[in-house]
């Protein structure tokens, strides 16, 4: 057995022990109406999901099979987050004003768009494919969280419960990766590379149809345009810097992690082993790794993680908890610069990463809830995107070695410590402003 596929059983036992213990010190919540409510969006987030995880396992093998050269397929990566960076900030301020279930419709509409391309050999009908993508995967991260919070707080539940559903989300999130990875695979031996999104079409499809016949309508400010909207989100960043602090932490922490999901491989891959003579045709020369069984126990890492968040808000804060986290994430992605080679301890490190962004995504998206203004919620949510998917594409075009791009990612996630620290700090000075000790005299408002 492989140092992989054990850590993959080992993950197993200690995530389900970790959830029934997570499960049996936190209040069951035994409201029906919330219940139904969570039940209605987690099946759509998690179908949308689906779509999305369906199609990310062979990606480049597809392009290679056209023939692509690795530039080609390098550009193709880099028109996504080039779309999802510009043209995902209008399609929020879209949101705000025509409606966020309209717009998780367009995100199953598009992206299934972009599933259709995938037929045809051509780099530009490819190129098309991507734009689509990208744009849907900007649309992924804003309105479906929008729309939840709105709904959310219009219903009257309690806000401690809004944590509660991410953490679901992101639990349920994991599953999912793993069981569309197993299909993907299959439809892919079965009937090609392209079978998988046929898939995820029909997936996208199913969901928007749940979210049209299930979901109402709820909107930011409709009165104004769209480049209000946009004017608007500026304003509310600038005005508050919390707002600002959350769009920093967010793009430097997902930043690292999309360019971490670029070099994982690599950074795991042990160096091909030297030979006297010239051995080509040596299975030994072109070392692999069990990229199946690394990405299982990194999904099973990201549900450990979600259950601590789920445990932690129980005693503190998001604000607080997340400022050690950062910093060990930081620490995690230094392993292959301090232990280059040592396959054991990098990947080791790499599972406790994972572990941090399980616990990353609830969070912020339970601090978003806090401070995004509902009026430009989308447009914010998708500015805070622009620079996130340009440290993305700026990585990707400086063709670094794998050294200085570890190098950056600590750098960045160090950086985004600090913030938390300070939006700590800010969190702490705001509570206080609300809790007025009486004084001899004073008269109390009850």
């Amino acid at each position: 057995m492989n140092i992989f596929l054990g850590g993959f059983y080992i993950l197993c036992i200690f995530c389900a022990l970790l959830f029934f213990y997570t499960r049996s010190k936190t209040k069951a919540v035994t409201d029906a109406g919330f219940q139904q409510f969570q039940r209605t969006y987690l099946v759509v987030y998690l179908l949308a999901m689906a779509g999305d995880w369906l199609q990310g396992p062979h990606v480049y093998a597809l392009y290679a099979s056209y023939g692509m050269s690795t530039h080609q397929i390098e550009v193709l990566f880099v028109a996504g987050f080039g779309s999802s960076m510009i043209v995902g900030t209008v399609v929020g301020s879209f949101a705000d004003k025509y409606g966020r279930r309209n717009n998780c419709i367009l995100y199953g509409i598009l992206y299934g768009a972009a599933c259709i391309t995938k037929h045809f050999n051509n780099f530009w009908i490819l190129m098309l494919g991507r734009l689509l993508g990208g744009t849907a995967t900007s649309i992924l991260y804003s309105a479906f969280e929008s729309w939840l919070v709105y709904e959310h707080n219009k219903r009257g539940y309690d806000s401690e419960l809004l944590g509660n559903v991410f953490s679901h989300a992101i639990l349920g999130n994991s599953l999912v990766a793993i069981t569309a990875g197993i299909v993907a695979q299959y439809f892919a031996d079965m009937f090609g590379f392209v079978a998988p999104f046929d898939v995820s079409l029909t997936i996208l499809m199913l969901m928007c149809g749940i979210v049209i016949y299930t979901w109402p309508e709820n909107y930011g400010d409709q009165s104004i345009n769209v480049a209000k909207s946009m004017q608007n989100a500026v304003q509310a960043i600038k005005s508050d810097y919390k707002v600002l602090c959350l769009g920093l932490i967010q793009s430097l922490f997902e930043g690292s992690m999309y360019v971490f999901v670029l070099e994982w491989t690599p950074a795991l891959t042990p160096p091909a082993p030297q030979y006297k003579t010239r051995d080509l045709d040596s299975e030994d020369s072109a070392p692999t790794i069990p990229h199946g069984h690394i990405f299982a126990g990194f999904m099973v890492s990201i549900m450990i993680g979600s259950s601590l968040f789920k445990l932690l808000m129980k005693y503190t804060t998001p604000e607080s908890f997340m400022r050690p986290v950062l910093f060990v994430a930081a620490l995690t992605l230094a392993t292959p610069i301090l232990f280059a080679g040592n396959q054991l301890v990098i990947f080791i490190a790499f599972l406790v990463f994972e572990v941090c962004v399980g616990m990353f995504w609830p969070s912020m998206s339970t601090m978003r809830g806090k401070y995004v203004p509902e009026e430009t919620r989308a447009t914010v949510m998708n500015f805070f995107r622009i620079p996130l998917n340009f440290i993305v594409v700026l990585i990707l075009l400086q063709n670094l070695d794998m050294a200085v791009i570890f190098q950056c990612c600590v750098a960045f996630l160090l950086l985004a410590t600090v913030f938390q620290h300070w939006l700590y700090q800010q969190s702490r000075t705001r509570k206080a402003e609300f809790v007025q000790i009486p004084q001899e005299g004073d008269e109390q408002v009850v």
